[in-house]
């Protein structure tokens, strides 16, 4: 297939080019090439490239920075996917969109399967859930994948940020009240891969198996990595102040997606391995 990936400069973006091209023709347009906050923008984009498949890997991803910048959050995250949606819809088009654990409001405390109640606690899980809803109502054939905890070697992460501080600082505070499910970008990619050859739609929760605190997962990073002279202590996400509310639990059942494809995502702690030999520690 022709497939065109929208953010294709971005993490995901960019394993998604390498995975998806091994099988098809990859086409990656990212926010200078693109707006999908303009209709017109992606209609003329979409129009001239010809697609089988659009896959949206474009996303206002600062959590934070979501709780001040509203506006711009919800152009991308909500509206921009309604945009792509109908584009796709018209021209008979697939589209892959991706969303976030931040959807759930982490009451639960089992792991969410994906037709659970979504009530997400900030801006960001707000915009991105308004996007899924605008992808679920514009009436194209679609592939809707959660995903939590994200990294790799293309952009900001958690596992990068750890192993600065760790440079830097013999003590590192990390939050060891919030649980999620990190998950490795390349792994994501593969699993994308699998559902698209699979031709599955509708919603799929995707991550790497295995849970953990950012506490625990900060550890396991000094670990891995041989480092042993930093001390990595446990704090309460009130210390931390930060402008977005967090859940307490984001843990995605990934069973719908293992029964679908025959495939397992990895433990994350092998994916955190891979991670860490692929970028030289």
């Amino acid at each position: 297939m022709k497939v065109l990936i929208c953010g294709h400069r971005g993490m995901l973006g960019t394993d998604l080019m390498i995975r998806l091209g091994v099988d098809h023709q990859v086409i990656g347009r990212d926010i200078d090439e693109i707006d999908i906050t303009s209709y017109d923008s992606c209609e003329e984009t979409i129009s001239s490239i010809g697609p089988d498949l659009v896959v949206n890997a474009a996303a206002f991803t600062d959590v934070d920075a979501c709780e001040s910048r509203r506006e711009a959050c919800f152009a991308v995250n909500a509206d921009g996917v309604a945009n792509l949606a109908l584009v796709c819809r018209n021209r008979g088009i697939k589209l892959v969109h991706f969303s976030t654990d931040y959807v759930f409001n982490g009451i639960k405390n089992s792991p969410y399967n994906e037709d659970d109640p979504c009530d997400p606690l900030n801006v960001y899980g707000l915009s991105k859930l308004e996007g899924e809803q605008k992808l679920q109502g514009a009436g194209c054939d679609y592939l809707l994948i959660r995903t939590a905890w994200m990294f790799g070697k293309n952009g900001k992460n958690f596992v990068q940020a750890i192993l600065s501080k760790a440079s830097a600082n013999p003590v590192l505070e990390v939050v060891d009240d919030q649980q999620g499910c990190p998950t490795f970008s390349p792994d994501l990619s593969e699993a994308v891969s699998r559902l698209i050859a699979g031709s599955h739609s509708g919603i799929f929760h995707v991550t790497n198996s295995g849970q953990c605190s950012w506490f625990e997962f900060a550890r396991q990073i000094l670990k891995t990595a041989g480092i042993r002279n930093v001390e990595v202590r446990p704090i309460s996400s009130d210390k931390l102040a930060r402008p977005a509310c967090r859940s307490s639990y984001g843990v995605l059942n990934n069973e719908k997606y293992s029964l679908a494809t025959g495939h397992t995502l990895r433990h994350w702690k092998d994916a955190l391995a891979a991670y860490l030999k692929a970028v030289g520690h």
